[in-house]
C-alpha cells in the first residue's frame, strides 16, 4: 500500500510541474499574439504631443480598436505617410473627420464652418493649408498636435492629411517612464 501511496504522490508532483509548464507556455503565447497582432510599441519623438505625451514617451498602440470603425474626433492616434520609403510614425490628435471641411481662421478651428469645441485653448499662430477651407475626402482626416504651434501636422505638406489606410491604430497607454504611465486620453 506504501508503495502505490508513494507512487501517487510522485506522479501528482511530476502533474504539477507539467501544469505550471504549460500555464508557462500559454502566457507565452498570449504575450506573443497580444504583442504582434493587437498592439505594437512606438517612442514619441518631439513635443508637438505636449500636455498629453512628452518626448521619449514610449506608448501602446492599439492595432484593431479601428478594424470596424473609423476614428473619432479628438481620438490619438498613429499614422504612417503615404509614401514607400518613411517607416517614421506620427501621433496626433484627429480634429476633422471625412466629409468635413475643415478651416482655421482668428486662431481657431471650424468644421463646416462652426467653431470646434477645443479642448486646447491655444491661438493658432500657423494655419498653413486650412488657412482656406479644405473639405476632406471619404478616406481622409485632420490632425494636428497637442501643441497646436509647435506641431507638424495636417496643415503642413511635409504630413498633410492622413488617409485612413495609413492608421495603424489608436494610441491606448504610456508604457514609459514609468511616472507618466497610465492610459492616453
Amino acid at each position: 500500500m506504501r508503495f502505490f501511496q508513494r507512487r501517487y504522490q510522485e506522479n501528482t508532483t511530476l502533474l504539477n510541474i507539467c501544469k505550471y509548464i504549460a500555464d508557462v507556455c500559454v502566457v507565452i503565447v498570449l504575450a506573443y499574439v497580444l504583442v504582434t497582432f493587437i498592439c505594437c510599441r512606438s517612442t514619441v519623438v518631439g513635443n508637438s504631443m505636449e500636455e498629453t505625451l512628452s518626448n521619449d514617451n514610449t506608448v501602446l498602440i492599439n492595432r484593431i480598436s479601428y478594424a470596424f470603425n473609423g476614428p473619432k474626433r479628438f481620438d490619438c492616434i498613429a499614422f504612417e505617410q503615404d509614401s514607400v520609403d518613411s517607416s517614421k510614425i506620427y501621433i496626433k490628435r484627429v480634429v476633422g473627420l471625412p466629409g468635413e471641411t475643415v478651416q482655421i481662421k482668428d486662431g481657431r478651428v471650424y468644421i463646416n464652418d462652426v467653431q470646434l469645441d477645443d479642448y486646447v485653448d491655444t491661438t493658432i499662430l500657423t494655419p498653413g493649408v486650412a488657412a482656406n477651407p479644405y473639405k476632406l475626402a471619404d478616406d481622409e482626416y485632420f490632425v494636428l498636435g497637442d501643441n497646436r504651434n509647435n506641431s507638424e501636422d495636417s496643415r503642413f505638406a511635409s504630413v498633410g492629411m492622413v488617409k485612413r489606410k495609413n492608421v495603424v491604430g489608436k494610441v491606448w497607454m504610456v508604457i514609459e517612464p514609468f511616472d507618466s504611465f497610465g492610459f492616453v486620453k
